[in-house]
């Protein structure tokens, strides 16, 4: 499984993660608003790693996706 980079990360964290239907909807019907070329190829990447993904790969992963500024360290 390719794993999701950490704007893919962020970007998913802003939909609905309980389930990759939900998440890959989301996805599909936000992308014809987005006209900023950077942030459109992130949601073209992260759908298409999500559309090869079992729905139980993304149970896997699903509690990771957590946005990047919400990871602390353990030490602190």
């Amino acid at each position: 499984m390719e794993r999701f980079t950490i704007e893919e990360i962020n970007l998913l964290c802003i939909y609905s993660t309980n389930t990759r239907a939900a998440l890959l909807s989301d996805l599909h019907l936000v992308l014809p608003d987005i006209f900023d070329p950077e942030l459109r190829e992130i949601v073209i990447t992260a759908t298409r790693k999500l559309e090869v993904m079992t729905d139980a790969e993304y149970i896997e992963i699903a509690p990771g996706l957590i946005p990047a500024d919400e990871y602390t360290d353990e030490g602190d």
